[in-house]
């Protein structure tokens, strides 16, 4: 197919659930944008403080996935959670113009994530019911693609509103509210989920035993995300490495629309490529270019170079990021679907907590190139990983 035809042969359901997602990514990331500077510099928070904030709200948000993904198996039903979990992260976003306290970023922040928890690993799912195999790679590229444009709009409009309101940060947060419900809306009148037919047979009770049904190939799948995660820390710390090398205040949330601009225009293509050629090549490809990125950001405290590993952060994650869903989409069983993106995401955000506290524990006492370049040397060894990992069969 050409790439207009793999577009064409894309679900409409697909755009759907990326317009969803660019949507809570364009409120999610105006937040985001400004949070870390927002915790450092007016609640006084320290590095290690907001490392530990960080990981530990994507980690929340990976256990609930193992939950939110089996229950959607057991029901047959990806919908619900799916709106449940966008609901609760869009009635999050008020809390944070809202805190007084670093207590407060923390509560919503967890609620924030749980509502991601909730809705991650059924969307994931529903993707794959809906898409057919042989374009599965581009499903998860567009809507991966879709959801980074909405993190470039998000710190534009940051931007935007920074000069316009005067570096009111809790100002500019207030804006974040309205994309965040307009995309409950869309999803919760768009979303269609694929007919059961009606002799399915109910499913058993969940059960920890469902876990020992998942393959070798797959627990490889998850043994590889997890050590790109550690490779891969918050992108807290490029916001703050922007400050850090003196980008105005205003101009900071900028480093995440290089980042994301990159990001969208790769991940569709990235995606396509996978289902013509097969992953391996593309994800070393982007690991090599995040330790790249990683070593630009250590060796150079100049605005200029942020940018640089910046977009160079985003070629990575659009090379990867998609693969991942797909290769735990081709290796889990079709009744285990929910649960094995459950399951992927759990060991993939206790990764981050792992690597956030890390990063901010070297920032602190070290500096920043010490955190850089410790993300260049597990870069290097998922490469590594990558390169002599051998699936059964093709994935």
């Amino acid at each position: 197919m050409s790439a207009a035809d793999r577009i064409r042969a894309v679900p409409a359901g697909i755009w759907v659930l990326g317009l969803g997602s660019m949507f809570m990514d364009i409120s999610s990331e105006l937040v985001h944008g400004l949070l870390p500077l927002y915790m450092v510099g007016v609640l006084g928070a320290s590095m290690v403080t907001v490392g530990i904030v960080e990981g530990a709200a994507e980690a929340t948000a990976a256990i609930v996935k193992v939950f939110s993904g089996a229950l959607s198996d057991y029901l047959g039903k990806r919908k619900f959670l799916l709106v449940l979990g966008y609901g609760l992260a869009a009635l999050s976003k008020p809390m944070f113009p809202l805190a007084t306290s670093m207590s407060w970023v923390f509560v919503a922040r967890f609620a924030d994530r749980i509502g991601k928890g909730i809705r991650g690993a059924p969307r994931d799912a529903l993707i794959a019911e809906i898409t057919p195999s042989e374009v599965r790679g581009a499903a998860y590229g567009l809507r991966q693609a879709l959801d980074s444009v909405g993190a470039f709009v998000g710190p534009l409009l940051a931007v935007v509103l920074m000069t316009w309101l005067a570096n009111d940060i809790k100002a500019v947060m207030w804006v974040a509210v309205v994309p965040a419900f307009f995309a409950v809306a869309l999803l919760a009148a768009a979303v269609r989920e694929p007919e059961r037919t009606q002799g399915t047979p109910s499913r058993p009770p969940l059960a920890l035993s469902d876990a020992g049904r998942l393959p070798l190939r797959y627990w490889l799948v998850v043994l590889l995300g997890a050590v790109f995660t550690l490779a891969r820390f918050s992108e807290a710390f490029l916001v703050l490495r922007a400050q850090d090398v003196g980008l105005a205040l205003a101009l900071v949330p900028t480093v995440m629309i290089a980042m994301n601009v990159v990001y969208a225009a790769i991940a569709f293509p990235a995606g396509a490529a996978a289902d013509l050629v097969g992953p391996r090549g593309l994800l070393i490809g982007g690991l090599v270019v995040l330790v790249i990125a990683d070593v630009v950001l250590a060796a150079f405290a100049s605005p200029w170079a942020v940018f640089a590993g910046a977009a160079l952060w985003g070629i990575h994650m659009g090379l990867t990021q998609g693969l991942l869903s797909k290769l735990v989409a081709d290796t889990a069983p079709e009744d285990l679907i929910g649960t094995g993106f459950g399951v992927f995401n759990l060991v993939s955000g206790l990764a981050l907590l792992l690597a956030s506290v890390i990063a901010g524990a070297l920032w602190s006492g070290f500096g920043p190139q010490a955190t850089f370049l410790a993300g260049a040397v597990f870069a290097a060894l998922a490469a590594l990983g990558v390169a002599v990992y051998r699936p059964g069969k093709p994935a």
